[in-house]
């Protein structure tokens, strides 16, 4: 892989970790044009780290305050335990299907593109629901809601569903508000793909080289970089436009990528 193309891979995971577009299906069917195959898709998945670090160091201080008032704040118990709750059925399913998934589902790039438009639609769909807010901070939601969350979670296996578009629109279906929908979304992938991360660390370390370990680096700076513009700026997005306008993206890249396909890209 050319640095280009890390950098490219990397600038494409930053900009869509955290929006419901499926930044899996989106930087593996960028690869599959590019012609770019890391070994056990370990780059792929290893690039999320800087995504991961975004996330952290923008939620930071309402993180490192919650973690002080542990043992004495019940909201703040309450909170940690919702987000394990919520990414428990995701790590266990992922960890029995990891082969599958890897070596079937990350190979196809056609069910991606049909995953991306399947998602759209149901996410404009959605979008136009009115659905009356039962909630509406993300860190107080029950442990009910956030099993339920990690349910939907589990569909986003299958790349081109979508890890933040599946937990929205489930958080979205089961009374959120938007606002508060995206941001558990966003404490939900700290675990998420720090599990994924450490997993395919493991499986897949005897692979990697010094030529993996600096693509990677690229990689993860870049998406670092981009992932950090995206989270400051999300919330109030979908605050003020909806979900609307990534449900149309959705369609028109999955479109996109059945012509490019059935004409042999």
């Amino acid at each position: 892989m050319e640095t280009w193309q890390a950098a490219l891979l990397g600038i494409i995971e930053g900009l869509t970790e955290f929006i419901p577009v499926s930044s899996t299906g989106h930087v593996l069917l960028a690869g599959h044009f590019l012609g770019v195959h890391s070994p056990g898709r370990a780059f792929e998945v290893l690039i999320q780290l800087g995504a991961i670090l975004a996330i952290l160091l923008v939620y930071f201080r309402r993180l490192w305050s919650t973690a002080l008032a542990l043992p004495y704040d019940r909201q703040a118990r309450g909170f940690v335990a919702a987000v394990l709750i919520a990414f428990f059925p995701a790590a266990m399913a992922g960890a029995a299907l990891h082969g599958f998934i890897k070596g079937v589902l990350f190979e196809t790039p056609a069910l991606i593109c049909v995953m991306l438009i399947l998602g759209g639609i149901i996410l404009l769909a959605v979008d136009r629901i009115s659905i009356t807010p039962r909630y509406r901070d993300a860190m107080s939601f029950p442990p009910s809601l956030a099993l339920k969350i990690g349910i939907f979670q589990t569909l986003a296996l299958i790349p081109g569903v979508s890890r933040s578009g599946a937990t929205i629109v489930g958080a979205l279906l089961l009374g959120a508000d938007k606002r508060s929908a995206a941001e558990f979304s966003f404490f939900l992938a700290i675990p998420t793909m720090a599990g994924a991360f450490a997993f395919d660390l493991y499986k897949n370390w005897q692979t990697m080289d010094v030529s993996n370990v600096t693509t990677i680096a690229v990689g993860f700076i870049v998406a670092f970089v981009s992932a950090l513009i995206v989270v400051r700026v999300l919330l109030d997005f979908v605050s003020r436009h909806g979900y609307a306008p990534f449900g149309w993206w959705r369609i028109l890249a999955g479109t996109a990528g059945l012509a490019a396909l059935h004409y042999g890209f």
